[in-house]
């Protein structure tokens, strides 16, 4: 089991910067896969960053080329980069976390790309 608290959301304009992170509740070091989704309003969750084994990334057609998951095991954290981004990157952006048959979620935390 564990918890997952994001961070570093915010308003930023178009061609912004920003590194969102994930932090666990204990050691993510054991943890295959863990990952960033988003949802935004009146859509369906979608992945946008994907990391396991510590080596393996995937990422979702609209990140590729702009956005790069990493991890820090010493700091048990998730971080996504994020850079250049658009207005249609608005969304509640969730990291997760798969261990054996469960899937861990976190609350969130809110990416707001305007002028």
């Amino acid at each position: 089991q564990v918890q997952l608290v994001e961070s570093g959301g915010g308003l930023v304009q178009p061609g912004g910067s920003l590194n969102l992170s994930c932090a666990g509740s204990r050691s993510i070091a054991g943890i295959y896969a863990m990952g960033w989704y988003r949802q935004a309003p009146g859509k369906q969750r979608e992945l946008v960053a994907a990391e396991t084994g510590g080596s393996t990334t995937n990422y979702g057609d609209s990140a590729k080329g702009r956005f790069t998951i990493s991890r820090d095991n010493a700091k048990n954290t998730v971080y996504l980069q994020m850079n250049n981004l658009k207005p249609e990157d608005t969304a509640v952006y969730v990291c997760n976390a798969k261990i054996a048959l469960r899937t861990y979620w976190g609350q969130g935390t809110q990416v707001t790309v305007s002028s």
